[in-house]
Order: structure tokens, then sequence, then C-alpha cells
């Protein structure tokens, strides 16, 4: 996989102090629903994913969103309950920015544990 970057999937955090948190003050909302995480990806016609190679012990590793026409060949498909059954195990929250500076609506997002 590329480390080139696509609009919308990005991460603002990397580089120096790529270890701070978005804030609700930089347009993130936080959630640990599922309703709502669902409802986000699919308005954006993003399915769950994972990274091929990164399963342990059986489970799937990373989680991932797959976005249209953002380089899913890389990613493999899960099912919604598998990827939230991992969710859930890792106690992670899901980070989101539901418009962007310009309105549109924003991929951006990220999966933090807490």
């Amino acid at each position: 996989m590329t480390d080139q970057h696509r609009p919308g999937t990005r991460n603002p955090y990397t580089g120096p102090g790529a270890s701070r948190s978005p804030s609700p003050a930089e347009g993130f909302s936080v959630t640990r629903s599922h309703e709502v995480i669902r409802r986000w990806a699919e308005q954006r016609g993003a399915r769950p994913a994972t990274l091929p190679g990164s399963e342990y012990d059986g489970r799937i590793g990373v989680l991932r969103f797959d976005f249209p026409g953002y380089g899913g060949a890389v990613l493999r498909r899960v099912e919604w309950e598998e990827w939230f059954a991992t969710f859930d195990a890792r106690k992670l929250h899901f980070w989101y920015q539901e418009r962007g500076a310009d309105g549109s609506p924003s991929n951006v997002n990220r999966l933090l544990a807490r």
C-alpha cells in the first residue's frame, strides 16, 4: 500500500504531535454508538473493512472503512457485526467529522482507544 494522501481520507494528525486527539473545537464528534457510526459510514457509501494480513488469532486486525473510489482494492470488506465486535472488544471510540471547512460531507475519522 502506498502512503499517498487521498482527499477526505488523510489523517490530519500525522507528524509532530500526532498523538493528540482531534477536538470538538476542530469540528469533531466522538461516539461509541454503533447506530451513529454505521449511519455516518453509509451516508458516505463506506463499508466496514480491514487490512488483509493484519488478522491475529483468527480475528480481524486493523479496522478501516472502504470509501468508494479511494483505493479499496487493498482492503478486505467485513460484515458490520465482525467490525463492531472488534471495535467493542478493543474499547475504541470513533472520532469523526460531519462536514469539512467547505461544508461538504467529510470522510475524516479516527478510531482511538480511551
